[in-house]
């Protein structure tokens, strides 16, 4: 059976407690992961805002991994910053991970699993943290077998590149290459963003720069978000469709080749919901409502009703050709999945 890899977030995020959630659903999560505080990665930062540091956010943060632990869930820590600027190769980097690593080995018993978007940092575990399982940032997008071979002595694992989600003839190929060389392939279900985006380096570097683009002064009036912009017209929405998420009714097909799963749960504002939503196979309401990010103020007030997609969907969507420029199969079906709220 698959099983979940969910994202943290403290309580006072979406005023849920996330360690609740995994509780109620403990049988369907083997994978906690997490950022460190202060440690660039590719979300904002877990405990400071506009320069204002939530102080109790460590001790909030230990504990709660330190209950997980104890449920048999695997901790998977986040160093998976698109950009770690001039430190990108240095000692101090190396020194800042390796500390907080043997921090986290006195105090709650060490992490199962580090994923990182760096070569740097993933030779820097390898040699001195060899029982940590190293795993590749999806924002690698690491999408085929010379992919994986070239970093193959750096990494055990390996988050596909999203916009194979619905290419089960690349999933094959890649969990093939992966049984072969004792690697592990993983997939993320619920990502909202833009398929190929062209896009996506640009923001991911501007995440990972996020508390100084905070405190400079910003070009006004444009919208530096590829996505948000495509999708103040209409005409564009149907890109929503044709982008890389799996709904809840559909992610038994992928068991043949995942045993764990990712949920984007770090930013959502309902994780419970999200988390019930896959684990019960089943979800009633906007689709958006399950993707980080969810795009939902753009269409507002229409939705996307996840119980009106046609029988053929995920035949359709999993074994086109991608050419959606020369394809009107998504249109038909958003026009009868988009409706409006309360209708």
């Amino acid at each position: 059976m698959i099983k979940f890899s969910v994202g943290y977030q403290l309580p006072e995020e979406s005023g849920q407690s996330l360690v609740a959630a995994v509780t109620k659903y403990r049988e369907h999560v083997a994978e906690l992961y997490f950022p460190w505080l202060d440690f660039r990665t590719c979300r904002a930062s877990l405990n400071e805002r506009d320069g204002f540091v939530d102080w109790s956010a460590q001790e909030t943060l230990e504990n709660d991994l330190r209950t997980v632990k104890d449920m048999g869930i695997k901790l998977d820590i986040l160093f998976n910053a698109n950009c770690y600027g001039a430190e990108a190769t240095s000692v101090k980097l190396a020194n800042r991970v390796s500390s907080i690593l043997e921090y986290l080995d006195g105090k709650i018993g060490g992490v199962d699993i580090a994923t990182t978007t760096s070569p740097a940092i993933a030779h820097v575990i390898k040699a001195s943290f060899p029982k940590i399982e190293v795993r590749a940032s999806v924002n690698m997008k690491i999408g085929t077998v010379k992919g994986m071979q070239y970093i193959a002595d750096l990494f055990d694992s390996f988050h596909m590149q999203r916009e194979y989600n619905r290419d089960f003839g690349r999933i094959a190929e890649l969990k093939d290459w992966a049984d072969r060389n004792g690697k592990k392939l993983l997939l993320l279900a619920n990502s909202g963003c833009m398929r190929e985006c062209s896009g996506q380096i640009f923001h991911d570097n501007m995440v990972a720069h996020e508390s100084e683009i905070a405190g400079t002064r910003n070009i006004s009036g444009w919208l530096p978000h590829a996505c948000w912009r495509h999708l103040k017209t209409r005409e564009n929405w149907v890109s929503i469709l044709q982008n890389t998420w799996i709904r809840p009714e559909d992610i038994d097909n992928y068991e043949p080749y995942f045993d764990t799963v990712k949920l984007a749960t770090r930013m959502h504002s309902n994780p419970a919901m999200l988390i019930h939503a896959y684990a019960s196979r089943k979800h009633y309401g906007n689709l958006l409502d399950l993707c980080e990010p969810g795009f939902g103020p753009a269409l507002h007030p229409w939705v996307i009703d996840n119980s009106k997609f046609p029988s053929d969907w995920f035949e359709k969507s999993s074994s086109c050709k991608k050419q959606c420029h020369n394809c009107s199969y998504c249109e038909s079906v958003l026009e009868k999945v988009l409706v409006k709220a309360g209708a």
